[in-house]
C-alpha cells in the first residue's frame, strides 16, 4: 500500500488495546529506484528514539522507558512514524510479565513490519545523555547561491586547494517537509568525507536546498548520500541526520560506504 492509505495526516482515535496491525510499512524500493546502484546506499541503520513508551507490569503498575530502535538499511520497508506512535500508545494499558517480555513483543512486531530484524534498547527515563556534535560546523559559511529544492549541481570541489582530506563536519540547517502533511522536519546532518577536498560552502548550499523538499527522513539522507557520492566521488562517505522530535519520536538515519565508519547513535540537545 502507498502512504496515502496510512493514518498520516488524518484524525485518529488513539487505541487503548494492544494493536500490532496498526503498524504501516512503506517500501524503500520506490524512493531508491533512481540511486539503488550507488555503493553503500543500503549500508547503515535507522535509529529511532521513542520517548513515549509505557506499559503495565504484572501488578498493573505503569512502567515507562525511553526506547532506541535500530532498523537495518537493508530492510525492505521503513515504518511510517504515526503508525509507530499509535502502536506504542496501544500498549499503554497492556500488562507484561517483565520488561523483557515487552521488549520481545516489540521486536517481533516491528521486525514483521520492516521485513528484517529490528531491535529495541530500553533505557530508564533519566539515562539517555545529550551528546556533543563531533567535527566542525559549516553553518557560518556563505554559499554563493541558494536554492529551495535539492540540486546536486550545487556540490563542488575547493578550487583553491586540491588536497585530499579526511574530515567530519556538520550543519544544523537541515529542513525538509513531510511528503504527506507538509509539516516541517528539522535536523542536524553529519558528513564524514575522505577524498578530494570539497568546497564546504557548496555542501552547505546543498543541505539548505532541502528546505522545501518533501521526503521522509530516511529518503532525504539517502538522496544526500547518493548525490555526494556520485558528484564528488569520495573514497569513503558517511551521512547521518539527527532529526528533531515529533510526536514523541526522533528519527536518525545513517548511510556509510564503509562499515568501519559506522558511528554510534547519539542524541543531540535539540532532540
Amino acid at each position: 500500500m502507498s502512504v496515502e492509505h496510512s493514518l498520516l495526516g488524518k484524525d485518529t482515535n488513539y487505541p487503548t488495546e494492544y494493536q500490532p496491525d496498526i503498524l504501516f510499512p512503506i517500501a524503500r524500493a520506490t524512493a531508491r529506484a533512481s540511486y539503488s546502484h550507488v555503493e553503500g546506499i543500503q549500508q547503515g541503520k535507522d535509529w529511532w528514539h521513542v520517548f513515549e513508551i509505557s506499559w503495565l507490569n504484572a501488578q498493573g503498575i505503569p512502567q515507562v522507558a525511553i526506547g532506541r530502535l535500530t532498523l537495518p538499511a537493508t530492510s525492505p520497508n521503513l515504518i511510517e512514524s504515526k503508525s509507530l506512535k499509535l502502536y506504542f500508545n496501544s500498549m499503554n494499558f497492556t500488562a507484561f510479565d517483565s520488561k523483557e517480555a515487552f521488549k520481545a513483543t516489540v521486536e517481533k512486531d516491528l521486525s514483521a513490519a520492516a521485513g528484517a530484524d529490528v531491535t529495541i534498547d530500553l533505557f530508564h527515563a533519566d539515562d539517555v545523555q545529550i551528546s556533543d556534535p563531533q567535527g566542525f560546523c559549516i553553518d557560518e559559511l556563505v554559499p554563493s547561491e541558494l536554492e529551495n529544492h535539492p540540486n546536486a549541481a550545487l556540490l563542488a570541489f575547493d578550487q583553491t586547494d586540491d588536497a585530499d582530506v579526511d574530515v567530519q563536519f556538520y550543519s544544523h540547517l537541515l529542513r525538509s517537509n513531510c511528503p504527506v502533511t507538509g509539516q516541517p522536519d528539522w535536523g542536524t546532518v553529519f558528513i564524514r568525507y575522505k577524498g578530494k577536498k570539497p568546497a564546504y560552502e557548496s555542501i552547505l548550499a546543498y543541505i539548505i536546498s532541502y528546505r522545501q523538499h518533501n521526503g521522509f527522513h530516511e529518503q532525504c539522507v539517502e538522496q544526500m548520500y547518493a548525490d555526494i557520492w556520485q558528484n564528488l566521488k569520495p573514497e569513503k562517505l558517511m551521512v547521518y541526520a539527527a532529526y528533531t522530535r515529533r510526536g514523541g519520536l526522533d528519527i536518525n538515519p545513517c548511510r556509510v560506504s564503509d562499515l568501519t565508519w559506522m558511528p554510534r547513535p547519539i542524541r543531540l540537545a535539540r532532540q
